[in-house]
């Protein structure tokens, strides 16, 4: 598969030649830079969702009930929330290596700390932190790649690289599960603290490699000849002029265009994370036993997911179309969380409308972004991007704490996954009403 969108072809030869070439210079950007933007997101959405795994056997070691686990799991969120702005100015001042190295070092580390708890507070507490260590990860990849790449070819870089979202879970899920087995008990400490401190080891790792391999902006890549980076920063100048100027923090925040946007990310993030954090659980519920069994099937659900980001962020690029593209995934996840719910008995229906879940509701978070940077540049694109995701990843808070409050008040996860599809439904309504001229680049 190709890593460019190719424009139409231009009937002079001159023109046609040119536009060759310019797709040769992209695709060598996007084999240098997306592999691995990639791996640094496999490794840090392990790291962020690991915990769903560990559920299994921790809730029944260290006796917590659902909900503290579904608070656990979105406290993540609210240290997210708090610095992920300023995180993201500051990589937009400093730049990428430091930034993103910074962050990198500092989950991994946050992350192995789970091996100590043993109480709720605890619990909490690291979850909070791991947050605001991740802060500005997410929006700063995504701001990293409007510095490379113009609109029309956006689309398809963000969902190669949010492709590791479900890449992880296919490779994540088995290896979580196998860890958990086959690691419990050895000196003297329980699978998920094995688990927990193995799946560290790569951030860290990872987290010192990106100041060797990342460059900070186009001028600095010294794997670009000079005829590249001018092409490259031509195009990147080009479009940003088109977008206007740059915005106020006061026009970011109060521009309902910005506000509508981070409104249809919050619908996004509480399909994305309500599924990744309970899959296992899901998947328990329907009848299979063992964590690595879970660990395996786990895998179905996010091939599927790998296979509808591509395809669907390719048609948006071929066709220049965005809304369609995001309603389409949006109604297709809705309608797989309501049927996870009416087939939760049944192993295979139940996996069956996950996979279309997890197809519809991972597929809208690449769309999504070609939305916003689409209309910002510069520090307002940096400070537009944090503050959209930012708001939105409150939503990761209250899907996982809201699904453990549902499932101890009803011994059931099947009202709650009701509500995830009607969420997602209010996204596609949400996603209509926005102006197609302003988003189909």
């Amino acid at each position: 598969m190709s890593l460019t969108t190719a424009p139409s072809l231009a009937p002079e030869p001159a023109a046609a030649n040119a536009a060759a070439q310019e797709n040769a210079v992209y695709r060598k950007v996007a084999w240098r830079l997306l592999p691995f933007l990639m791996l640094c997101y496999v490794v840090a959405y392990l790291d962020r969702v690991n915990v769903g795994f560990a559920k299994l056997h921790m809730l029944g070691d260290l006796r917590f009930s659902e909900s503290a686990y579904g608070l656990g799991a979105g406290l993540f969120f609210i240290g997210y929330f708090f610095f992920e702005v300023p995180s993201n100015i500051l990589m937009h001042r400093i730049g990428a290596k430091a930034t993103i190295s910074r962050i990198m070092i500092m989950w991994s580390l946050i992350s192995a700390a789970m091996v100590f708890v043993q109480t709720t507070t605890q619990f909490y507490v690291l979850r909070f932190l791991l947050g605001a260590a991740e802060a500005g990860f997410y929006p700063g990849m995504i701001l990293y790649l409007t510095y490379w790449f113009p609109s029309h070819r956006r689309a398809r870089m963000v969902a190669l690289f949010m492709c590791a979202i479900p890449v992880s879970g296919i490779f994540g899920g088995p290896l979580s599960g196998f860890i958990m087995e086959s690691m419990q008990g050895v000196a003297g400490l329980r699978g998920w603290q094995w688990m927990f401190l193995i799946e560290a080891l790569p951030s860290l790792l990872v987290g010192f490699a990106v100041l060797a391999y990342l460059d900070n902006n186009i001028r600095s890549a010294r794997w670009l000849t000079q005829s590249e980076k001018d092409l490259l920063e031509r195009n990147i100048a080009s479009e940003n002029a088109a977008k206007g100027g740059q915005m106020t923090m006061r026009q970011l925040f109060s521009d309902s265009r910005i506000i509508k946007m981070a409104c249809i990310c919050f619908c996004t993030v509480m399909g994305q994370y309500g599924l990744t954090f309970w899959l296992p659980s899901l998947i328990r519920q329907s009848g299979v036993t063992g964590a690595l069994n879970i660990g395996l099937l786990t895998a179905i659900p996010f091939s599927v997911a790998v296979c509808s980001m591509i395809l669907v962020s390719r048609s948006s690029d071929r066709m220049r179309e965005r809304r369609w593209h995001l309603i389409v995934p949006f109604c297709c996840g809705a309608a797989g969380l309501a049927l996870s719910a009416v087939f939760s008995d049944n192993v295979a229906l139940s996996l069956a409308a996950l996979a279309l879940a997890a197809g519809g509701s991972l597929a809208t978070s690449p769309l999504f972004w070609s939305l916003p940077t689409a209309l910002l540049s510069g520090a307002g694109a940096a400070a537009g991007i944090a503050m959209i995701n930012s708001f939105a990843n409150l939503a990761g808070f209250v899907s996982p704490y809201m699904i453990g409050l549902i499932k101890d008040a009803t011994q059931s996860t099947n009202l709650a996954m009701f509500v995830l599809a009607g969420v997602l439904l209010c996204g596609a309504a949400l996603t209509y009403t926005v102006p197609a001229r302003l988003v189909n680049k």
